[in-house]
């Protein structure tokens, strides 16, 4: 008769990073006096699924910008790169030649992967769906949402865009996929607009405590590195388990704020989590050196927005 085996306590660290607190400090640090106010609301919309997946038309949202050579670099490695935001809610055909990259937000650099696609953009799994049956059709186009800071810009701009866009492609249900801190409040905020107008939503983000903070829906939650919030790179199976664990979520959700947590683990090792925007691990020089980078991306940004909006 073997043994029951005792089950083994993972260490203290490994808890879903605290980016709000993280953020706060690391803008503090590097100059910024006043504090973001992260977007939190007491009561969430919820609309539930009115008739089942495999009669429904399913949407993909990303905070994903389709490559653009002439904006500088933006494949794997590349620094954060203000140069390549987009201001605009846009489409793009489903079906033609995709090329998405997240190098103009603020993802986690050092741990995710920024090669495979598949890991902020489930394009692969939502089609494997389609063809199992277990979603009626995808939409005709995807839908890309402008990361911004600005919450009343992203509801009273940007959402009503994008609702009008699913509308037309005649959406009944949205899977969002934020990529940075922000993106991932922006995508939540959609996400409430969008219940609110009669489209049911599941958020798969990997910034724990922004999307509940914000109050979300549906939530699908993978403890990843920013930017990897779909899949872990190059493994299909994560890609395939992480979708179905989505499009569940959207038929079982009994009510607003369900959060699901994903099985999947990123690394044993939880130390990746104490990377991302943490002065603690940064000399002197370095927080001098990222404040001239944030300024001077902060001002490229402000350059690019004022173009947009006079465009």
């Amino acid at each position: 008769m073997s043994k029951t085996s005792e089950p083994v306590f993972a260490p203290e660290s490994d808890q879903p990073v605290r980016y709000i607190e993280r953020t706060r400090s690391y803008y503090l640090g590097l100059g910024y006096e006043n504090p973001y106010v992260w977007a939190h609301y007491l009561e969430t919309p919820f609309h539930p699924l009115q008739k089942p997946l495999n009669q429904s038309v399913l949407g993909l949202i990303t905070t994903a910008v389709p490559f653009d050579a002439s904006k500088g670099p933006q494949g794997p490695g590349a620094p954060y790169n203000a140069a390549a935001k987009f201001y605009q809610p846009y489409q793009k055909p489903i079906n033609s030649d995709l090329d998405l990259r997240i190098a103009h937000v603020g993802i986690d650099r050092k741990n995710a992967d920024m090669e495979d696609s598949h890991c902020w953009f489930p394009l692969e799994a939502a089609k494997d769906a389609l063809q199992s049956g277990r979603v009626k059709a995808l939409s005709p186009h995807f839908y890309g949402l402008p990361t911004n800071r600005s919450q009343r810009h992203t509801l009273e701009t940007d959402a009503p865009l994008i609702l009008e866009m699913l509308r037309a492609d005649k959406v009944d249900v949205a899977v969002l996929i934020p990529n940075c801190p922000v993106c991932h409040q922006s995508q939540s905020l959609l996400a409430r607009y969008l219940e609110a107008n009669g489209i049911s939503t599941v958020v798969m983000g990997a910034a724990k405590d922004i999307v509940e903070y914000c109050g979300v829906p549906r939530f699908l939650f993978s403890d990843f590195p920013l930017g990897n919030a779909a899949a872990k790179p190059n493994d299909p199976s994560s890609r395939s388990l992480n979708f179905e664990l989505a499009l569940s979520l959207l038929e079982s959700a009994p009510t607003a704020r369900t959060t699901v947590q994903s099985p999947l683990i990123w690394s044993t090792d939880p130390s990746w989590k104490f990377d991302y925007s943490n002065l603690e691990k940064l000399s002197p020089e370095e927080v001098s050196r990222l404040s001239e980078e944030a300024e001077k991306a902060r001002i490229t940004a402000r350059e690019l927005r004022m173009k947009s909006v006079g465009g």
